[in-house]
């Protein structure tokens, strides 16, 4: 009986082992989701890894397989979901500010004092001055 559940326990250590290292794989290492050009150049770098390419041979192959026209490089590149968003107004704002600052050469902690008055100031404000 004691055998028989260690025998399982091991199966389902291994079992979670092999599940963790499989989604590892299509994620960064920062755990994010594979955009579709990263699953793009993992795919097409596995394939001339595959086919044994090499310098010139392997530049090229990658240039046209990045950009969709390799073989199998459409099939191979699971689509992603799509992560860039149009920047809020509140990022846009932050980027005026920022710019703003620089254009002062403003620097440190006086920028960043100045960064967060110019956020309190009304949109419309910060994108006149």
């Amino acid at each position: 009986m004691q055998s028989k559940t260690i025998s399982l326990f091991a199966l389902a250590l291994v079992l979670a082992i092999g599940a963790g290292v499989g989604h590892a794989e299509e994620t960064t290492k920062t755990g994010k989701p594979l955009t579709v050009q990263q699953a793009r150049m993992k795919s097409c770098n596995a394939q001339a890894k595959a086919d044994g390419l090499k310098g010139d041979a392997r530049k090229s192959y990658l240039s046209s397989c990045l950009k969709g026209q390799g073989k199998d490089a459409a099939a191979d590149a699971a689509p992603a979901p799509v992560l860039a968003t149009a920047p809020s107004p509140k990022q846009e704002q932050r980027k005026a500010c920022g710019a703003e600052a620089k254009a002062q050469g403003i620097k440190g902690d006086e920028r960043k004092a100045f960064v967060k008055q110019c956020m309190q100031r009304p949109l419309a404000a910060s994108a006149e001055g």
